[in-house]
């Protein structure tokens, strides 16, 4: 049996292997960190964060400092869907966010139906936008539109 952990990853329960939900890259085993069997893209932060004010003049430029910070992004290997981003001190290793109890979490799915997809519900914030878009839509003026 799969189970669904994160948008982009599951864990095999017969095999206890960490998986791409995209393409079932196998990238490890689930009682490791999954980042060790994905590619690392060790990212300057100023190619994310672009300075607000010119480096040549100011020392601090609202950008975080490449000395200070790095930005590590980990993609699966086949499909090259980014799994996940964290933000580190040079050097620091990667982080182990998630750690799963697998004899757990097998005896916690033994008698369940297996989740092949998350249930999708309905999209209340857009919901809510709409209603409100709705309500104000006809209150007496055009916001611009129509002018000659």
């Amino acid at each position: 049996m799969k189970v669904l952990m994160t948008e982009y990853l599951r864990i095999d329960l017969d095999t206890e292997m960490w998986e791409c939900r995209r393409c079932n890259r196998v990238h490890g085993s689930a009682r490791d960190n999954y980042k060790r069997g994905l590619l690392v893209y060790d990212r300057d932060p100023t190619e994310i964060h672009k300075p607000l004010l010119n480096p040549a003049l100011y020392e601090r430029t609202y950008s975080p400092d490449p000395k200070w910070c790095r930005i590590l992004e980990y993609y699966c290997a086949d499909c090259g869907t980014m799994v996940e981003t964290e933000y580190l001190p040079p050097g620091h290793p990667p982080l182990h966010d998630i750690e799963i109890d697998i004899d757990a979490l097998k005896l916690q799915w033994q008698d369940r139906e297996e989740v092949k997809e998350p249930p999708i519900g309905r999209d209340l914030a857009l919901e809510k936008v709409l209603e409100h878009r709705a309500a104000h839509s006809g209150h007496g003026h055009d916001h611009g539109r129509g002018r000659s």
